[in-house]
Protein backbone atom coordinates (compact mmCIF):
# COMPACT_ATOMS: atom_id res chain seq x y z
CA UNK A 1 0.00 0.00 0.00
CA UNK A 2 1.21 3.33 -1.07
CA UNK A 3 1.74 5.71 2.32
CA UNK A 4 0.56 8.97 1.08
CA UNK A 5 0.41 10.51 5.05
CA UNK A 6 4.54 9.66 5.29
CA UNK A 7 5.13 12.22 8.17
CA UNK A 8 1.31 11.69 10.03
CA UNK A 9 0.92 9.56 13.11
CA UNK A 10 -2.45 9.30 14.41
CA UNK A 11 -0.65 8.18 17.66
CA UNK A 12 0.77 11.55 17.91
CA UNK A 13 -2.83 12.59 19.10
CA UNK A 14 -2.84 9.93 22.57
CA UNK A 15 -1.86 12.86 24.85
CA UNK A 16 -4.00 15.29 22.78
CA UNK A 17 -7.46 16.46 23.78
CA UNK A 18 -8.92 14.34 21.21
CA UNK A 19 -9.00 11.05 22.81
CA UNK A 20 -10.12 10.54 26.29
CA UNK A 21 -9.19 8.15 28.62
CA UNK A 22 -11.04 5.00 27.22
CA UNK A 23 -9.89 5.44 23.65
CA UNK A 24 -6.52 5.61 24.74
CA UNK A 25 -7.29 2.06 26.96
CA UNK A 26 -8.91 0.45 23.98
CA UNK A 27 -6.19 1.88 21.07
CA UNK A 28 -3.52 0.42 23.51
CA UNK A 29 -5.10 -2.98 24.01
CA UNK A 30 -5.93 -3.18 20.31
CA UNK A 31 -2.04 -2.48 19.42
CA UNK A 32 -0.74 -5.02 22.42
CA UNK A 33 -3.51 -7.60 20.95
CA UNK A 34 -1.44 -11.17 20.41
CA UNK A 35 -2.69 -13.84 19.01
CA UNK A 36 -5.21 -16.32 20.55
CA UNK A 37 -3.95 -19.85 20.64
CA UNK A 38 -7.12 -21.43 21.76
CA UNK A 39 -9.19 -20.51 18.37
CA UNK A 40 -7.30 -21.97 15.54
CA UNK A 41 -5.38 -25.07 15.42
CA UNK A 42 -1.59 -24.24 14.10
CA UNK A 43 -2.56 -24.85 10.72
CA UNK A 44 -5.50 -22.67 10.78
CA UNK A 45 -3.81 -19.50 11.92
CA UNK A 46 -1.00 -20.05 9.52
CA UNK A 47 -3.55 -20.51 6.61
CA UNK A 48 -5.29 -17.17 8.34
CA UNK A 49 -2.33 -15.50 8.42
CA UNK A 50 -1.61 -15.86 4.71
CA UNK A 51 -4.94 -14.81 3.55
CA UNK A 52 -4.63 -12.21 5.36
CA UNK A 53 -1.31 -10.86 4.04
CA UNK A 54 -2.73 -11.21 0.46
CA UNK A 55 -6.06 -9.30 0.96
CA UNK A 56 -4.49 -6.64 2.90
CA UNK A 57 -0.89 -6.05 2.98
CA UNK A 58 0.89 -4.26 5.07
CA UNK A 59 1.63 -0.67 5.39
CA UNK A 60 5.29 -0.05 4.08
CA UNK A 61 6.93 2.10 6.30
CA UNK A 62 4.41 1.76 9.43
CA UNK A 63 4.74 -0.97 12.84
CA UNK A 64 2.49 -3.79 11.44
CA UNK A 65 -1.21 -4.36 11.56
CA UNK A 66 -2.08 -7.11 13.63
CA UNK A 67 -5.01 -8.01 11.90
CA UNK A 68 -4.76 -11.33 12.51
CA UNK A 69 -5.13 -10.84 16.32
CA UNK A 70 -7.68 -8.95 15.88
CA UNK A 71 -9.88 -11.51 13.98
CA UNK A 72 -9.32 -13.89 16.04
CA UNK A 73 -10.36 -12.09 19.03
CA UNK A 74 -13.95 -11.67 16.92
CA UNK A 75 -13.86 -15.21 15.79
CA UNK A 76 -13.54 -16.27 19.97
CA UNK A 77 -16.13 -13.83 20.62
CA UNK A 78 -18.67 -15.78 18.15
CA UNK A 79 -20.83 -12.60 18.60
CA UNK A 80 -21.01 -11.82 15.07
CA UNK A 81 -22.46 -8.53 13.63
CA UNK A 82 -26.31 -9.43 14.52
CA UNK A 83 -26.75 -10.55 10.74
CA UNK A 84 -25.61 -13.05 8.66
CA UNK A 85 -26.11 -14.58 5.33
CA UNK A 86 -28.78 -17.02 5.39
CA UNK A 87 -26.42 -19.92 3.94
CA UNK A 88 -23.38 -19.34 6.25
CA UNK A 89 -23.09 -21.04 9.73
CA UNK A 90 -22.14 -19.21 12.68
CA UNK A 91 -18.82 -17.19 12.36
CA UNK A 92 -16.75 -19.35 14.32
CA UNK A 93 -18.18 -22.08 12.24
CA UNK A 94 -17.87 -20.33 9.26
CA UNK A 95 -14.11 -19.40 9.36
CA UNK A 96 -13.32 -22.94 10.49
CA UNK A 97 -14.91 -24.57 7.85
CA UNK A 98 -13.50 -22.05 5.53
CA UNK A 99 -9.64 -21.89 6.59
CA UNK A 100 -9.86 -25.99 6.25
CA UNK A 101 -11.52 -25.57 3.09
CA UNK A 102 -8.98 -23.51 1.69
CA UNK A 103 -6.30 -25.83 2.94
CA UNK A 104 -7.93 -28.56 1.21
CA UNK A 105 -8.08 -26.42 -1.98
CA UNK A 106 -4.26 -25.62 -2.15
CA UNK A 107 -3.41 -29.42 -1.02
CA UNK A 108 -5.44 -30.49 -3.56
CA UNK A 109 -4.58 -28.00 -6.40
CA UNK A 110 -0.72 -27.23 -5.57
CA UNK A 111 -0.06 -30.29 -3.75
CA UNK A 112 1.23 -27.88 -0.58
CA UNK A 113 -0.01 -25.55 1.90
CA UNK A 114 -1.77 -22.71 1.24
CA UNK A 115 0.95 -20.44 3.37
CA UNK A 116 3.92 -22.22 1.09
CA UNK A 117 2.52 -20.95 -1.87
CA UNK A 118 3.61 -18.37 -3.75
CA UNK A 119 1.59 -14.68 -3.93
CA UNK A 120 0.45 -15.27 -7.76
CA UNK A 121 -0.99 -19.21 -6.82
CA UNK A 122 -2.62 -18.08 -3.48
CA UNK A 123 -4.57 -15.17 -5.41
CA UNK A 124 -5.21 -17.64 -7.80
CA UNK A 125 -6.81 -20.02 -5.70
CA UNK A 126 -8.31 -16.94 -3.64
CA UNK A 127 -9.83 -15.27 -7.24
CA UNK A 128 -11.37 -19.17 -7.74
CA UNK A 129 -13.05 -19.18 -4.40
CA UNK A 130 -14.42 -15.90 -4.46
CA UNK A 131 -15.91 -16.84 -8.60
CA UNK A 132 -17.67 -19.85 -6.19
CA UNK A 133 -15.84 -22.37 -8.70
CA UNK A 134 -14.07 -24.39 -5.64
CA UNK A 135 -15.39 -27.31 -4.76
CA UNK A 136 -13.22 -29.48 -2.52
CA UNK A 137 -15.46 -31.86 0.12
CA UNK A 138 -14.23 -29.58 3.07
CA UNK A 139 -16.91 -26.70 2.00
CA UNK A 140 -19.55 -29.14 3.24
CA UNK A 141 -22.92 -27.33 2.44
CA UNK A 142 -21.09 -23.51 2.63
CA UNK A 143 -20.91 -22.06 -0.41
CA UNK A 144 -17.69 -20.73 -1.03
CA UNK A 145 -18.15 -17.63 -2.73
CA UNK A 146 -20.27 -16.38 0.09
CA UNK A 147 -18.19 -17.39 2.51
CA UNK A 148 -15.38 -15.17 0.29
CA UNK A 149 -18.04 -11.84 0.30
CA UNK A 150 -19.67 -12.41 3.89
CA UNK A 151 -17.03 -13.22 5.97
CA UNK A 152 -13.31 -13.56 4.76
CA UNK A 153 -13.54 -10.14 2.90
CA UNK A 154 -15.50 -7.76 5.35
CA UNK A 155 -13.95 -9.55 8.49
CA UNK A 156 -10.58 -9.26 7.32
CA UNK A 157 -10.61 -5.67 5.97
CA UNK A 158 -12.64 -4.53 9.15
CA UNK A 159 -9.61 -5.71 11.39
CA UNK A 160 -6.68 -4.63 9.20
CA UNK A 161 -8.00 -1.34 9.33
CA UNK A 162 -9.24 -1.18 13.04
CA UNK A 163 -5.41 -0.86 13.74
CA UNK A 164 -3.82 2.68 14.23
CA UNK A 165 -1.13 1.90 11.46
CA UNK A 166 -3.34 1.63 8.87
CA UNK A 167 -4.95 4.57 10.22
CA UNK A 168 -2.22 6.83 9.88
CA UNK A 169 -1.26 5.38 6.06
CA UNK A 170 -4.75 6.79 5.12
CA UNK A 171 -4.48 10.12 6.81
CA UNK A 172 -7.49 9.03 9.26
CA UNK A 173 -7.73 10.55 12.55
CA UNK A 174 -9.02 8.26 14.74
CA UNK A 175 -11.91 7.68 16.67
CA UNK A 176 -13.38 11.21 17.08
CA UNK A 177 -14.02 11.01 21.26
CA UNK A 178 -14.67 13.60 23.04
CA UNK A 179 -13.69 15.98 20.24
CA UNK A 180 -15.49 15.10 17.37
CA UNK A 181 -14.76 15.76 13.28
CA UNK A 182 -16.18 18.94 12.79
CA UNK A 183 -15.37 19.50 8.70
CA UNK A 184 -17.54 17.18 6.81
CA UNK A 185 -17.69 18.56 3.74
CA UNK A 186 -15.94 16.92 0.59
CA UNK A 187 -11.95 17.60 0.44
CA UNK A 188 -12.24 19.60 3.76
CA UNK A 189 -10.11 18.00 6.64
CA UNK A 190 -10.27 19.03 10.22
CA UNK A 191 -6.67 20.48 11.33
CA UNK A 192 -5.44 17.47 13.61
CA UNK A 193 -6.36 14.53 10.56
CA UNK A 194 -3.18 13.64 8.59
CA UNK A 195 -1.89 15.95 5.81
CA UNK A 196 -1.80 14.21 1.93
CA UNK A 197 1.95 14.26 0.91
CA UNK A 198 2.90 16.75 -2.26
CA UNK A 199 3.25 15.24 -5.41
Amino acid sequence: MADRFSSYDVLAKTDSESWDAITRRIIAERIGLAERQDVLTDRQRLTLRAVIDRVTPQPEGRPPVNAAAILLEKIASEEGDGYRHHRLPPLRVAWLRGLDAIEAEARARQGRAFDTLDGEQQDELLRMIEAGEAHDPAWSDMPPDIFFIWRLIPDIVAAYWSHPSAWSAMGFGGPASPRGYVRLDADRRDPWEGAEDAR
